[in-house]
């Protein structure tokens, strides 16, 4: 009785409000606009040619033309879409993605050592649900907001763990993207589950290949080296290294003068993260290695970015309120959207509007260069996760450091995306 009685306390009361409000709010801008959920429907559409045996890389849904683009093990998994009719999909995806943002953010707390209270946890969703990243990330019915609580959960799982790496892997065989934990967690020497997310991965590519054997050989072979079909990099809805570079050369195809930073930006980010792990900042390690696979990868969408949550809570954990603040602001200010983004503007832009149009890349590498400065004037290091299992390196003939207490997007091909229906 005692603890139904404190679940309902006025804290908790006014969480659930915020949360409700935040909700309404967004359904109320859905009802104006329309909810045009054109992901979910991409995904949906892989389910049918699942179950009707066609072409599954054959099609394109919606007046858009949107393609299927995850490896066939992704669309195995969207099969249970095709039961619900369309708005019960929708509604689905709704709830189901705001109940997503409410584990990743206990997620995110138990990442940078806070308590995580049910009260904290709906204020944080509130205002969360406002952030660009993840508020197109419900607009569209993505899943990234299930694939980053994938990776999450289980890089803060206890140490000894069994299976440990396993949803990492698995996370990569629905979308290629978290394979970069895979390297992550090499350089880390946690080669055990390193292992466990490769065999995970193999394993969805197996079971893809039995299942779908010519998708698979299609796939493999042909569609995943194609990241022209995913869209056209050189958007502002692409806040990738080479969205950037495409945009500041005005150039659709940059080629090796992306493929060189690219990989500067791979091997400093690991490098990063190695490092970070290694000194007791566990918690850095993984958000350094999360932003260095958005940037690397040729297409991050802006709703790809719902890494910036753990970012402004683990922040909050180390009491850093001003730069918690500082990246809210950054991940809901829209500025992407701000610019000419209309036909091919993007390529056309001044040199004022170049960090406007790539806000999320320009954030992360200014954040980079000020945490690098601060790690080469030997700032004190922060507290580590204690569930990443992993410790800090001694320091010969040193005592230890005591540790501190505590807009609507445009659819891919380039096009505006129509608020007014499917």
């Amino acid at each position: 009785m005692r603890r139904y009685v404190a679940s309902w306390s006025p804290n908790a009361v006014a969480g659930i409000s915020l949360l409700a409000l935040s909700c309404t709010g967004f359904a109320v801008l859905c009802g104006v606009h329309g909810l045009p959920m054109a992901d979910a429907l991409v995904y949906r559409a892989e389910g049918a040619a699942v179950v009707g045996g066609r072409d599954l890389y054959g099609f394109t849904v919606t007046r858009w033309e949107l393609p299927a683009t995850y490896p066939p093990f992704a669309a195995l998994l969207f099969v249970p879409t095709t039961w619900l009719p369309l708005a019960a999909l929708k509604a689905a995806f709704l709830v189901g993605n705001v109940a997503l943002l409410l584990l990743f953010l206990h997620l995110s707390c138990r990442l940078a050592g806070l308590p995580s209270r049910p009260a904290a946890l709906c204020a944080g969703a509130a205002f969360a649900l406002w952030l660009e990243p993840v508020f197109q990330t419900v607009l569209f019915g993505q899943i990234n907001l299930a694939l980053a609580c994938l990776v999450l959960w289980d890089l803060t799982r206890a140490p000894g763990a069994v299976g440990r790496g396993f949803a990492v892997g698995v996370a990569a065989g629905i979308k290629l993207t978290p394979a970069f934990f895979i390297l992550y967690l090499l350089l880390t020497r946690r080669v055990r589950e390193a292992v466990t997310a490769v065999a995970a991965f193999a394993g969805t590519v197996l079971l893809g290949a039995v299942a779908l054997p010519r998708a698979s050989v299609d796939f493999w072979t042909r569609r995943v080296f194609e990241t022209g079909r995913v869209g056209k990099a050189w958007i502002v809805d692409n806040q990738s290294l080479q969205g950037v570079v495409a945009r500041v050369l005005h150039e659709p195809e940059p080629g090796i003068l992306w493929a060189g930073p690219a990989l500067l930006v791979a091997v400093g980010g690991l490098w990063g993260a190695r490092r970070a792990s290694g000194s007791g900042a566990a918690a850095r390690g993984v958000l350094v290695a999360a932003f260095a696979g958005l940037l690397v990868s040729p297409i991050s969408w802006s709703h790809h970015w719902v890494w910036c949550v753990p970012v402004v809570v683990v922040l909050l954990g180390e009491g850093r309120r001003g730069a918690a603040g500082v990246v809210a602001l950054l991940f809901t200010a829209r500025t992407l959207w701000l610019v000419p983004h209309a036909g091919s503007a993007d390529l056309h832009l001044a040199w004022w509007q170049q960090p406007l149009a790539s806000p999320y890349a320009v954030g992360v590498g200014v954040g980079a260069i000020v945490c690098g400065w601060v790690v080469l004037a030997g700032a004190p290091q922060f507290r580590p996760f204690p569930n990443l299992g992993l410790r800090p390196r001694p320091r010969v003939g040193l005592r230890p450091r005591p540790q501190s207490p505590d807009g609507l997007k445009r659819c891919r091909t380039g096009e505006v995306l129509s608020p007014s229906g499917d």
